[in-house]
């Protein structure tokens, strides 16, 4: 199996369904995502500065210019509107579309494009060529072509998360809506829709920018999306690398086998029946609670791996199963050969 697709499988067995358990394991990506989406467009942004906006809300010692402190806060305030949308299960539309590039492009707007009429959160007003290939919606076409792209998207099924991922970024810089953030903003929309597709977000690292930007335009120049698609894969590997490590280091030191696991659970169901048949220890209610979690686990142990199983015991809403969990938990610790030289 490759690192991309052990990736892919260890996110999915995280099971994150909610904002809570997306943000606790974004918490050690959101500043890399934050700050090499913004660095690409902007070679002043810092990795400190960025860590300090996140983490105290403000710099220090800061002598470069307000425009890109006001990027990196509203890189910060971007991540906060990524949760919250993924909490509601927002569908990317025009709205969301509109909301992240104001998120993101508050109070940066250059002069020049201010005076024009251009404003955050609104379509362009004017016509800009940009890339090698010069591409761009006329102004006019904006919401037609955006608005068939985001319709392509709908129903689009997991497994084919990535591909869908690196066709709509390539297709949403090619129409390039906004007359600023568009870079970013396409950036933001690929990885929610990755998040909502049970699928890791990707920092696109900016050391990597050349082989991003000809990424793009093998799509603008021949509509070849297979590079592309090759370097999310590859930038998911780094992005996620370290963290599968852990996970498999994880995995190592604390697990039990299918056979270990289902001794312990004809273990626990051989004590719940007989606590549910002690006359005067337990109530009515809790001995119905203690037979309830005997079948419930029954049941679940005809499943077929070990993984399955826990997950099934971890959804429960029975409090004895819940306590069988933690003992399996506690069961599956194994320490590590300790290793010395004689």
């Amino acid at each position: 199996m490759s690192t991309y697709n052990e990736i892919l499988n260890a996110w999915q067995k995280e099971n994150i369904s909610n904002d809570v358990r997306l943000a606790a394991i974004l918490d050690n990506q959101k500043i890399a995502l934050a700050y090499h989406s913004g660095k690409i467009e902007n070679d002043a942004i810092t990795y400190n500065d960025t860590r300090e906006i996140f983490e105290h809300d403000g710099v220090t010692s800061y002598t470069g210019d307000l425009r890109t402190l006001f990027e990196i806060k509203n890189a910060k305030n971007a991540h906060e509107l990524f949760l919250t949308a993924f909490a509601a299960r927002r569908v990317i539309d025009f709205e969301l579309v509109k909301d992240f590039q104001r998120t993101l492009t508050q109070s940066t707007y250059d002069t020049r494009r201010w005076q024009l009429g251009e404003r955050p959160g609104e379509f362009k007003h004017h016509d800009y060529v940009t890339g090698r290939e010069e591409v761009g919606a006329h102004p006019d076409d904006v919401e037609e072509e955006l608005g068939e792209l985001l319709d392509e998207l709908v129903g689009v099924s997991n497994e084919k998360a990535l591909t869908a991922a690196a066709y709509f970024h390539s297709k949403f810089e090619n129409i390039h809506p906004f007359a600023e953030g568009n870079g970013r903003t396409g950036r933001l929309l690929m990885n929610y829709f990755l998040v909502t597709h049970d699928h890791p977000p990707i920092v696109i690292h900016e050391e990597d920018r050349q082989k991003y930007y000809a990424g793009l335009e093998a799509w603008d120049r021949d509509q070849n999306l297979d590079p592309l698609k090759f370097f999310l894969e590859e930038q998911t590997e780094k992005t996620w690398g370290k963290w599968l490590q852990r996970n498999r280091e994880h995995n190592d030191e604390y697990c039990l086998s299918q056979e270990e696991m289902l001794a312990l659970l004809n273990k626990e169901v051989e004590k719940l029946k007989a606590k549910a048949g002690r006359e005067s220890i337990l109530s009515d209610g809790e001995k119905a609670l203690c037979n309830a979690a005997a079948e419930e686990i029954i049941g679940i142990i005809s499943k077929k791996s070990a993984d399955v199983i826990k997950h099934q015991l971890s959804c429960s809403q029975n409090p004895y199963v819940h306590r069988i969990v933690t003992s399996i938990d506690n069961h599956g610790v194994r320490q590590k050969p300790h290793l010395h030289n004689d």
